[in-house]
């Protein structure tokens, strides 16, 4: 399911990203982007305004898509629910009930050892 859900996440992540490099620059930053008119081509079929209406439906969809999946991950990312050893202190109970296994203190330096002549 979080696979499935993850695939779609990427695809709709590059549609994204697709439409709105596709879309027609607004500022002019650059001195490039507003210009005027677009072409009628095809009998006015996708004008200008048509183009960019277009493209505007369809970036709000998929940016809606793209936050509806964010949100789905993020809930199925939090139901596993994954326990630390180091959330359970020794003599707690750990998380399925049972009690956490003692740590054995550390064993200090030995007497250091010196050859003798």
């Amino acid at each position: 399911m979080v696979e499935v859900l993850l695939v779609v996440h990427i695809l709709l992540a590059l549609a994204l990203i697709g439409v709105v490099l596709l879309q027609r620059s607004e500022g002019g930053g650059l001195g490039i982007g507003g210009g005027g008119g677009g072409g009628g081509g095809m009998g006015g079929f996708l004008t200008g305004r048509g183009t960019a209406n277009l493209l505007t439906r369809t970036t709000a969809i998929l940016a809606a898509g793209f936050m509806a999946t964010s949100v789905l991950l993020t809930i199925l990312a939090g139901a596993d629910k994954p326990t630390s050893i180091l959330d359970t202190l020794p003599g707690q109970t750990g998380p399925s009930g049972t009690a956490a296994p003692a740590v054995p203190a550390p064993a200090g330096p030995s007497e250091p050892t010196v050859p003798t002549q």
